[in-house]
């Protein structure tokens, strides 16, 4: 993909940088991250990404005992594409300018934790997901899984605590008397995202489809739940981060989940595309591997071709989405779905 998108009609009608945008975002979520995730910085001390963001609250985590503290971290931090905080972000932009300016600030800081929490749930969904008794992996983002660097058990608590520390991220004390209804809304979002609704109920119906010849219907499916719901669910958390819900335009929410759900499984058939097109060292976890388990995939479904095809077809679904939002600036979602569409190109 070109790193500069000419926008159609969501946008200003000038060209959009993408990696200039995603530079600036990538490094306050990496700076948050760094900050929130089990980092031991003993009282009284200062912590650079802690003192950039302007948090002079407690460290979250920091007590935790050493050996889970640094799996955690070894979870998180230094790698992964980051483009569930990234939706997170750009849904908060596209809605912004329909609230007053005096409550930006505390909204701001909302969808900074909502990216992150979107984040740690994909975290520790991938460090559950590798371990032995799920898909028995070895490689992920480039470096030895969790269970393989730490041992099984450390893998699981670590896991555990980040969906525990992703639901304490969304809710800080305030003093803002309107941010505790965010709050709620946004634990409510992220908890259906990952729960038996879905990611949590999508992976379970892909351990039961082991050897299984699933039909199209049936495939989507459960990538709507597994790998859709967390991705619909990023980009429905950042426009949730609004005061002004009623202000915004009638279709807009809609729109955006239509969005959500069409990037979420354009994303899944691309990841089927590069699995049997792409190598390990490329991808930063094992190629190949879905056909070594006998799992089904779009393009032992659909064949490689017709994947292909399906994938833009899903990426024209996205950008119609936001032609109809009613959202004044949506370069950013439309740069995004773009990417993850043509990421192997």
């Amino acid at each position: 993909m070109s790193a500069v998108l000419q926008d159609a009609q969501g946008g200003t009608g000038t060209d959009f940088d993408l990696r200039a945008w995603s530079a600036n975002r990538l490094d306050r979520v990496e700076q948050a991250l760094t900050c929130w995730v089990a980092a031991d910085v003993p009282d009284g001390q200062h912590h650079p990404a802690r003192d950039a963001l302007g948090h002079d609250a407690h460290v979250l985590g920091h007590e935790a005992p050493a050996a889970l503290r640094e799996a955690m971290r070894y979870a998180v931090l230094d790698g992964g594409k980051r483009l569930r905080p990234l939706l997170v972000l750009a849904a908060r932009e596209a809605v912004r300018a329909h609230e007053p300016d005096a409550v930006h600030a505390g909204l701001d800081d909302a969808a900074l934790r909502a990216a992150c929490a979107a984040e740690l749930i994909h975290a520790y969904s991938l460090v559950h997901d590798d371990m032995p008794c799920m898909d028995n992996d070895i490689l992920r983002r480039g470096k030895p899984t969790v269970h393989v660097r730490f041992g099984e058990a450390q893998a699981l608590l670590a896991g555990d605590a980040l969906q525990a520390l992703a639901f304490e991220l969304l809710t800080p004390e305030t003093d803002d008397p309107a941010l505790p209804a965010v709050q709620a809304r946004l634990c409510r979002l992220l908890a259906k995202a990952a729960g038996f609704e879905g990611m949590a109920g999508g992976q379970a119906i892909d351990l039961a489809s082991i050897g299984l010849q699933l039909t199209e219907a049936q495939l989507r499916g459960m990538h709507r739940l597994k790998t859709g719901a967390l991705l619909q669910g990023s980009v429905v958390l950042g426009a949730a981060c609004s005061l002004a819900r009623n202000s915004l335009p009638a279709a807009a929410m809609a729109a955006l989940a239509t969005y959500g759900a069409a990037l979420g499984l354009a994303f899944q058939v691309v990841d089927d595309i590069l699995d049997v097109t792409a190598d390990s060292a490329t991808l930063g976890k094992t190629a190949g591997k879905d056909a070594a388990q006998d799992k089904p995939t779009y393009v032992s479904v659909l064949g490689l071709e017709r994947s292909l095809v399906y994938a833009q077809e899903l990426l024209a679904q996205a950008l119609q989405a936001l032609d109809t939002s009613g959202l004044a600036d949506t370069r950013a979602l439309r740069a995004l779905a773009d990417m993850v569409v043509n990421r192997g190109s």
